[in-house]
């Protein structure tokens, strides 16, 4: 089994320190919530982030949906031949369990997460469908111990999907990142032992994520 890690995602709550701007406390009443129980979202929160550490790295829930969404949907997926992982902004980490579906309504998924981060488990029949808890990149890497950690950048080394298909080997593990601009960090950078670049122009991370697997998925079941 392979794993795949969502890095460094745009998927948080309001920080503290945002949670009494008008634009977040507007939006978290229409919601009814509070502040702290919703997510940033650069589309109604866009006031309050101007200036904020990593700004362009955060606030955009919506990606990181899309890219779940194309991991979770594929045969890979519901044949439990790949692991998923989020890795947040804020150094935690969502674990999915098997044939986890999440809604396709961005409202519905920004609802589940919101309530993940409260109550810490999603939980129906006794199974762990998503778990969340403080852990930092590293920490996950060193948890999963793979053989090798693939990661996708404008920085690394011109490739190819097929080419790096050919490289994946059983417990692989795939890095991209769940934001909207910007690079890696070089604490996540230091745990890639192979950094890629799959096109002259930077791709949104749903992309790299459909192509990539697909391209693995025809070695396993073409």
């Amino acid at each position: 089994m392979i794993s795949l890690i969502l890095s460094e995602s745009a998927l948080e709550l309001v920080p503290s320190e945002l949670k009494h701007h008008p634009s977040v406390v507007t939006h978290a009443k229409k919601l009814g919530k509070y502040s702290s129980e919703i997510l940033l979202d650069n589309s109604w929160h866009f006031a309050a982030m101007k200036g904020i550490k990593n700004e362009m790295k955060r606030g955009r829930p919506d990606l990181v949906h899309f890219s779940i969404l194309e991991a979770t949907t594929i045969p890979l997926y519901l044949e439990n031949k790949i692991k998923l992982y989020v890795h947040t902004i804020d150094d935690k980490v969502i674990s999915f369990g098997e044939n986890v579906h999440l809604p396709k309504s961005y409202h519905r998924f920004a609802g589940v997460i919101e309530k993940l981060y409260q109550e810490k488990q999603i939980v129906t029949n006794n199974d762990v469908l998503l778990e969340i808890k403080d852990q930092s990149f590293s920490e996950l890497i060193d948890e999963i111990n793979p053989t090798k950690v693939i990661g996708f950048s404008t920085k690394g080394i011109s490739s190819s999907y097929e080419k790096i298909t050919a490289e994946i080997s059983d417990n692989s593990c795939l890095v991209i990142g769940g934001f909207q601009k910007g690079h890696f960090s070089d604490s996540i950078e230091d745990k890639i032992t192979n950094l890629y670049s799959v096109g002259d122009k930077p791709f949104e991370g749903h992309v790299v994520v459909a192509r990539m697997l697909y391209e693995y998925e025809k070695t396993i079941f073409m």
